[in-house]
Parts: structure tokens; C-alpha cells; sequence
């Protein structure tokens, strides 16, 4: 009831909260036999963890995490696998000023509504700490579809409003930003110092490829493959808008451009992002999320109380200027959740 989970088959059901003990989760229906480890999961973490980067909160965690079951002798067992993840940067005292005011852009307002109570340091479960627990659980996904011969790739094409000119989706796994663009790396650090001087924040584009689905994944109607992404990665608290394929840009085309001509030898485009009727296609599959400015910003607010009465804030703390680059995973492990998951009500249908 409380929103935690995710996923039917492939099932990854998260807690903890910004400034408590720990986070973790539990990820249920990953199937016996796949190669996993600590070392494996942590790859993946390290591209999240805070403290690294221009862009970056400073407030430094390792995001080590703890595997407490579903793993023996370096493979899963296909029982439950739980993982803990410490908080061991916490700095509750910066949040006493929020205590009783609502920050403009978070959920202060919001959860007060639904709970009639917050957790207000640092958000509590609508921080975006919670994300590493998705990234530990796609880490996991990542390995049961390596073993099937697909893999996704995560980069930015955008960021405070200026685009990539290129695209190399490898090369940017490496790259500052997970840019795909070399060039862009150096005009996006200069826009960040920018907007960091006054005090602001930024947003940004992030497309997520999967390579190698086979077609078929995705149920009729209502869980559609491209309806579960969307879905997803909507879950994601940043996100405010996802495109499948040409996406937005479809509407603005003619019926004889949008289709995706077949061929014997295949596909002669991809405005479809890999998915007809809601079911892969064996192409590509193409997801880009729009990702909003942080709301934490140091420029002066109009807001109100708790009771209601006029006030103005100014949010201190440590922050990042942009949920990019720390998003990018996260994105891209919300998509192999969704294909983790499609995969085995795939598997399930055959039997």
C-alpha cells in the first residue's frame, strides 16, 4: 500500500529513508543460477554515490553495499536477495529550518496532505538517496538480462539547456556527464559554474538505450512495454516527461513519415523506439526522460508555514546543481527492471 515496490515478476521492494540508519531492499523472482556479488552491484553504485563531480552534493557517502541473502558461492539462489546500504553523512541539523515551512518544488507540501506528518530531513523517503537502492536493483536486473544477451546504456543529451551535438553512446559510460558528445563536456561545466554562482539549479535530457531485446516483451492494453517505462522511470522524483522512440516530435509528423518501413533484411527506421502495440519489436528500444532543475536552491523563495502564513526561504545544505550525472543510472536501472520484469511474464506465459 505504501508504494515501495515495484515490478510483478521481477520484484524489487525498497525502505529507509535519507537521514535514518540505512537504506536497502529486498528484490524477489530473480531466477537461480545468475552471477552476482557485492563488486558487480557496487560498479553500478559508484556511478550514483554523491560527492563526485561538479554537479554533485558534497555530502560524500560510499554507498557500500551489503548483501544479507539470495547469493551463495558467487551466484544467486533464487530465493530473496536483501541488501542494506549505510547512511554515514547525514547532517540532520541543516534541515531544523524546513522543519516547519514548505520548500518550494519537494514534497514537503505534499506529504503533510497525505501522512499529516513528514520526515523532513532531507526529504525522508522523497529524497533522492532512495535511488540507490533502484540502481542496486538494477544491478541485479542487469546481470539476469546480461545472461540473455541484452544490455542498456544510459547518457545525457542535454543539460541546462544545451544539447549534445553528437552522439557516442559508448564512449560516454566514461565520459564526465555520461556525455555522448566530448565537446559538450566542457560547455556544460561552464554552464553549471554559472548557475551555481547564482545560486540556481539545472535540468536536463537523458536517453536510455536497450539493446537486444528480442520482439515480443510486453503485455496488451495496460501494461504495454512502453506504457511500463514510462511508468518507471516516472517514479523517478525528477522526472516530468518521457518519450518512446521519435516521442513528442511524432505528433508533428505525417503518418508516411512516423512508420517504421519493414524490410527483409529488418527495420528501415526507428521512430517507434523499438516498441509496436506495446510489444518490443527486436529493435532498439529508445526512452529519454526530461529531468527537472533541483528545487534545493539558494536564491530566495516565496513559500508558506505549515499553519499557512506567508514566508520566504532560503535553502542551505548540501546539494547538487543537477540531478545530472547521478540520475543517468538510476534511469538506466529503471529501465532493466522493467525489462527484467517483462521478460519473466514473458517466461511465465510459455508454460
Amino acid at each position: 500500500m505504501s508504494g515501495s515496490s515495484f515490478g510483478q515478476m521481477f520484484r524489487l521492494t525498497t525502505f529507509g529513508e535519507s537521514h535514518g540508519p540505512a537504506i536497502g531492499g529486498v528484490i524477489d523472482g530473480c531466477p537461480p543460477g545468475i552471477p552476482l556479488s557485492e563488486e558487480t552491484i557496487q560498479q553500478e553504485l559508484d556511478r550514483r554515490k554523491p560527492g563526485a563531480g561538479i554537479a554533485s552534493t558534497a555530502r560524500k557517502e560510499s554507498d557500500r553495499i551489503s548483501l544479507l541473502s539470495g547469493v551463495f558461492e558467487g551466484v544467486t539462489t533464487g530465493t530473496a536477495i536483501g541488501f542494506s546500504i549505510a547512511n554515514e553523512d547525514q547532517r540532520s541539523r541543516d534541515y531544523s529550518q524546513v522543519k516547519d515551512v514548505y520548500r518550494p518544488g519537494h514534497a514537503d507540501l505534499t506529504y503533510d496532505a497525505k501522512y499529516g506528518r513528514r520526515d523532513y530531513r532531507g526529504g525522508g523517503r522523497a529524497s533522492g538517496r532512495e535511488t540507490a537502492c533502484r540502481v542496486a536493483g538494477g544491478a541485479v536486473a542487469q546481470a539476469f538480462l546480461a545472461a540473455r544477451g541484452v544490455r542498456v546504456r544510459a547518457y545525457t543529451l542535454e543539460l541546462g539547456g544545451i544539447p549534445a551535438s553528437r552522439l557516442d553512446p559508448e564512449g560516454a559510460q566514461d565520459r564526465a556527464f555520461f556525455s555522448p558528445d566530448p565537446q559538450a563536456v566542457a560547455a556544460w561545466t561552464e554552464r553549471i559554474k554559472e548557475v551555481k554562482g547564482q545560486g540556481d539549479s539545472l535540468g536536463g535530457v537523458v536517453e536510455i538505450q536497450a539493446l537486444g531485446v528480442p520482439a515480443g516483451l510486453g503485455e496488451p492494453v495496460f501494461d504495454k512495454l512502453d506504457a511500463r517505462l514510462a511508468y518507471a522511470c516516472m517514479s523517478v522524483g525528477a522526472v516530468k516527461a518521457v518519450e518512446i522512440g521519435a516521442g513528442v516530435q511524432s505528433a508533428r509528423m505525417t503518418g508516411s513519415h512516423n512508420n517504421d518501413p519493414i524490410r527483409p533484411s529488418g527495420f528501415a527506421s526507428n521512430n517507434a523506439g523499438g516498441i509496436l502495440g506495446g510489444i518490443s519489436s527486436g529493435q532498439p528500444i529508445i526512452v529519454r526522460c526530461a529531468v527537472k532543475p533541483i528545487p534545493s536552491i539558494s536564491q530566495e523563495q516565496q513559500t508558506i508555514t505549515r499553519d499557512g502564513q506567508a514566508t520566504t526561504i532560503t535553502i542551505g545544505g548540501r546539494h547538487d546543481i543537477s540531478a545530472i550525472p547521478r540520475i543517468v543510472p538510476v534511469l538506466k536501472a529503471m529501465v532493466l527492471l522493467t525489462l527484467a520484469d517483462m521478460w519473466m511474464l514473458q517466461a511465465a506465459r510459455r508454460y
